[in-house]
């Protein structure tokens, strides 16, 4: 009992951390940051025993999507190369019993590449384990509740908010954090300019 309860803590703090509902927000601050290219690679992963079927390409042209959906947003003038590599999964299959309550799983391994610098920012790959997000959809297993492509879909999107996570936990890659953008400072000063030209222009 106290396994499953630890297990099913473990399922929703990871779900706390990949919760893709930020994506109809501004875009967390990354400074000067631009997505140059958007590399995923697939020719090594591992299929889980009971796992559906899936093929190289639908877990490029998922992961593709998903990092250009995260981080095409970002506007900056430094790019930035980001390459993922798929190196295992398990999508939960239909038709399991409830009591297995089966969970789709994701294993991809990344790396940052700084185009200014002409170098990687991770000497070494950044492994990550992705789990689907917790929901009333999947607390019994998304292989009954999606479709495998909703299932690859969301996973791949869970993919990239961990990715930004592990960006945001490295500040010191991304010079301009915090930094207020230069257009809304123009912007201010001119109200500014106008403002007080409208006054002057009423005392006189």
């Amino acid at each position: 009992m106290i396994r499953k309860f630890a297990a099913m803590a473990l399922l929703v703090l990871a779900a706390a951390c990949t919760d893709v509902s930020d994506l109809q927000e501004a875009p967390a601050d990354l400074g000067q940051f631009r997505l140059g290219h958007n590399v995923v690679v697939a020719s090594k992963m591992r299929q889980a025993a009971l796992s559906r079927d899936a093929t190289e390409e639908e877990w490029v042209t998922a992961l593709q999507a998903a990092v250009e959906e995260r981080f095409g947003r970002y506007e900056g003038e430094r790019l930035y190369h980001l390459g993922i590599s798929v190196e295992g999964f398990s999508i939960a299959p239909p038709g399991v019993p409830l009591v297995a309550s089966p969970k789709s799983v994701l294993i991809i391994r990344a790396t940052l590449w700084d185009d200014a610098l002409g170098r990687k920012l991770n000497e070494e790959a950044k492994q990550f384990t992705v789990f689907e997000t917790f929901s009333g959809s999947t607390i019994v297993g998304s292989g009954l509740t999606q479709t495998k492509e909703e299932q690859i879909q969301n996973l791949s999107r869970s993919a990239a908010k961990l990715v930004q996570n592990w960006m945001l936990q490295n500040p010191e890659w991304f010079p301009g954090i915090g930094a207020q953008p230069a257009a809304a400072a123009s912007d201010e000063t001119t109200d500014e300019i106008v403002e007080k030209n409208d006054n002057l222009a009423t005392e006189g």
